[in-house]
This record gives C-alpha cells, sequence and structure tokens, in this order.
C-alpha cells in the first residue's frame, strides 16, 4: 500500500512522479503559439486543432513548473502564453476563442463560454506569479473579460456561455464552469496579493459566494451536486438523459466533480478562516462520491456518472476522477487526521499505479472502460497533464495559499533544494 499522504517517503515519490508527468509534455509547445492537444505517446495531434482550455492548463502547470525550477518549463509556458495573447484571442469581440481549427481558424460557432475564460485567469494568474513575460497583462485582461462577461453580479454567480460577438448570453447555467471559477478566482486573488496590486478582496467574496451556493446544493441534493440549471439557476435533472456520456454536460450527478468541490471548499476554508459549514460540506461531498462511485458497479475505479439514485450510469473510468479522488482525501485527512481518508488516499495511489499510470509511454491513461482496459470513448490520447500533476502537489502543500502562491513563496521543500528540478 502507498505511504500516508503526509509522509516524506511518499512525497519524494510523488515529485518524481511530478517530473515524470511534466517530461511527457516536452512537445506541447506550437511555433504559432498554444499548446499541442498529444496523443498516447506525447506527440502532438495537429488535426485536434489548438483548444483554449488546454492552452491555458498547459501555460498554468508550466508555470508552477518554472517555479519548481524544472528543466525546460518556461519555453512551453511562453508558448501558451502566446497562444493566448494571440491566435486564441479574440481581438475584435474579446475574451478567447473556444479554439481553432486545425487550419488555425477560430472557432467562431462555439461561442465564448466561462470554462474557457476561467482557465484563461488561471493560467494567467499562476504565470504572472512565475514572471513570465506579458502574464500581468494577461491577467487584467481575463480579469475584466471575466467581470464584465461572466460574473452575474445579481446572482453572485457566472454565466456560462456567450455567442461569439457578446451579444447574448446562452440560457443555461453549468455548475463545471461554476467550480472551475472558484480555483481561477482565489488564484486570481492570490496573485494579486502577492504582486502588491488591489481588488484581492473582491475576488475572494465572489470565490466565497459560489463556494456557499455548492454547499447549499449538496445540502438540498443529499450530497449528488446537480450540473446543469435554467437561467435562474433551478436544477435541470434530465439535461443530456439522451445523451448521457456528453464530454462537457453528461446526464446526472458527476462523483469526480464532488471531490472536486470537496477540495475546492476545504481550500476555500482555508483561506477564509474556520468554518464548520464548509468543512462539513466537503465531508459529505466525498463521502457521496465515494459511495456512488467507487467500484459502483463491482469493479475496481471510479464511474464517471450517475442517476439521482446513485446508480452508474456512464461506468467509464476517467483519470481527471481519480487525481481529484486523491486529493480530496489528502485535503481531509490532513483537515481532520482521520485515519480513513488516509486509507482511500493508499488505496487509490495503489489502482492509479496499476491502472492509470503508463510507465511505457508515459503520463496517465486518461479513460478506462468498465473492465479497466484503455478506451478512448470520451477523450482520445493525452491531452492534459492539470489533473495529474496538481494531484503530486496538493498533497505536499497546505491548503492555502493556492498552488502558484506557495511554490513563489518556497512552500514546497522539494523545490527549495533543487529535487524538483532534478532528471
Amino acid at each position: 500500500m502507498t505511504p500516508r499522504p503526509d509522509s516524506p517517503e511518499h512525497h519524494a515519490r510523488l515529485a518524481g512522479e511530478c517530473r515524470r508527468l511534466l517530461a511527457f509534455g516536452d512537445r506541447l509547445a506550437l511555433p504559432g503559439g498554444g499548446a499541442a492537444y498529444l496523443g498516447d505517446t506525447g506527440e502532438p495531434l495537429p488535426a485536434q486543432g489548438v483548444r483554449t482550455w488546454i492552452t491555458a492548463r498547459t501555460a498554468h502547470v508550466y508555470s508552477l513548473a518554472a517555479l519548481m525550477g524544472f528543466p525546460g518549463a518556461e519555453p512551453i509556458a511562453d508558448a501558451a502564453l502566446a497562444g493566448l495573447t494571440g491566435p486564441l484571442r479574440d481581438a475584435e469581440h474579446g475574451g478567447w476563442f473556444h479554439a481553432l481549427d486545425a487550419s488555425g481558424a477560430p472557432d467562431r460557432a462555439a461561442g465564448k463560454s466561462c470554462y474557457d475564460h476561467a482557465f484563461v485567469v488561471l493560467a494567467a494568474s499562476s504565470a504572472a506569479l512565475a514572471d513570465r513575460p506579458g502574464a500581468a497583462a494577461l491577467l487584467d485582461e481575463a480579469l475584466t473579460v471575466y467581470l464584465h462577461r461572466f460574473w452575474d453580479e445579481a446572482a453572485g454567480l457566472p454565466l456560462d456561455a456567450w455567442d461569439c460577438a457578446f451579444t447574448a448570453p446562452e440560457p443555461y447555467r453549468g455548475l463545471n464552469a461554476t467550480m472551475h471559477s472558484v480555483e481561477a478566482l482565489l488564484a486570481a486573488a492570490d496573485a494579486l496579493d502577492a504582486l502588491g496590486r488591489p481588488g484581492a478582496g473582491a475576488w475572494r467574496d465572489r470565490a466565497d459566494a459560489i463556494a456557499r451556493f455548492a454547499v447549499d446544493l449538496a445540502d438540498r441534493h443529499d450530497g449528488r451536486l446537480p450540473e446543469h440549471f435554467a437561467p435562474d439557476w433551478t436544477p435541470d435533472l434530465d439535461l443530456n438523459r439522451d445523451r448521457p456520456d456528453d464530454p462537457f454536460k453528461p446526464y446526472g450527478a458527476t462523483p469526480g466533480h464532488g471531490l472536486e468541490w470537496s477540495r475546492m471548499l476545504l481550500q476555500v476554508e482555508a483561506l477564509r478562516g474556520g468554518d464548520d459549514a464548509l468543512v462539513s460540506a466537503a465531508a459529505r461531498l466525498f463521502d457521496r462520491a465515494v459511495a456512488d462511485g467507487w467500484a459502483a458497479d463491482g469493479a475496481e475505479g471510479f464511474v464517471y456518472t450517475v442517476d439521482w439514485d446513485g446508480e452508474p450510469v456512464v461506468r467509464q473510468r476517467m483519470h481527471w476522477v481519480l487525481a481529484e479522488a486523491l486529493a480530496a482525501a489528502a485535503a481531509l485527512h490532513r483537515h481532520t487526521g482521520e485515519t480513513r481518508y488516509a486509507d482511500h488516499y493508499a488505496a487509490w495511489w495503489d489502482y492509479a499505479e496499476r491502472r492509470l499510470i503508463d510507465r511505457e509511454h508515459g503520463s496517465w491513461r486518461h479513460e478506462l472502460d468498465p473492465a479497466n482496459a484503455p478506451a478512448t470513448a470520451v477523450w482520445p490520447g493525452k491531452p492534459d497533464l492539470y489533473h495529474a500533476v496538481q494531484a503530486t502537489l496538493l498533497p505536499r502543500l497546505p491548503a492555502a495559499p493556492t498552488l502558484a502562491r506557495a511554490l513563489r513563496e518556497g512552500l514546497l521543500p522539494d523545490a527549495n533544494d533543487g529535487n524538483e528540478g532534478a532528471a
């Protein structure tokens, strides 16, 4: 079994896994700016185009890597940032396109999404703290766009999407972009503080308001969070029942998001001061996600989605769900000291080693079928390092501050003595 989440021996293993993951992305940087979509062996897949969320996550991850002294991190971070300040940026209407197609043309039909823009805010925040060129200006722009286009002050929650020209918002409201807004806004607040710039408190207040909404949802829905909503934030529990494996709007409850929210609520609690309601909700979301998702169909691994009675719907196993489970278990163990969280953490790292971590080709297998064999029903290839890299960092850092600021302040011992950047 894997050591406890707070043991030095395990932290050394996490540092090694972090380096291995970062090395997998050595071909991410695109000459024209942006991050490539990577295949199973780390090869760029040009037919997949250039996606804002992947580019932003790459800028975030390799800015963290730069703060850790990882060799070659800066050019990758800078190439991703060049994509966000260049071809992915809509110079006419503002904000960021969802993607560029294989020919380099912007995907205007997809409109402008809060999900993409939240990751641009996160990327700019981390890059600014890593002192990457142009990042501070990008952060200013990203926060301005987010505030004026996506933040609904009356609701205290974000809009989900607009048409490309920002002429009309879509009626749909979604919890996925709302959740990632919490991470992004907390990161932005920490970046503003660390850079000696005003406004951090207001961004933390917005993240806190979103967190309180999630707490209320958890209370009203027995720990199963609705993902989809009408414009007045009334849950739409039947959305996409006919296509339950939609990659961004799946039907039912998503245990992985319950785990991700659990970790983020503890982060809000750590940043805002003691709050039993946030801690209680974090534990409730964790317990529900584990009860509904882990080995729910008799095989190990987390199922992707369940219905409102907790029965599995989409039984694929996604790597990001396991990564978020690890981060949540480590956070709850740190906060409570309860052995059961450490036991879950150990069992899940053992599963990751046996099923997800690809020692032959690199990175983690992004998707497994219900029998835990590699699959590509939702996402082909291995385009994303964000969840797995964070799973190697979050157990080694305090709940607050956010990742980039914690690394900038030297709170990761492995980074301080140069081990994180060693080959």
